[in-house]
């Protein structure tokens, strides 16, 4: 008797709980659109900054190539 109150709360635990994915917008919704289309969601925020860091970061490595940064260790090219 007791294990089958057990199973049967078990079982209602478990619908309750896959149910509220179901219920839930999976996407963007349209109210959100404008807050993910900001300058500050983009992977590179600023393309700027990112140029200069992979210029500094070749050139204190030594290397070319990789991203498409041509020249050698001083930084010149």
């Amino acid at each position: 008797m007791m294990s089958t109150i057990k199973n049967i709360v078990l079982i209602a635990s478990m619908l309750t709980v896959t149910s509220g994915c179901s219920s839930l917008g999976l996407g963007v919704e349209p109210w959100e659109r404008d807050l993910l289309a900001k300058k500050e969601m983009l992977l590179n925020a600023s393309p700027v900054d990112s140029a200069l860091d992979d210029h500094i970061y070749f050139s204190k490595e030594a290397s070319s190539g990789g991203k498409g940064v041509g020249g050698g260790g001083c930084g010149c090219n």
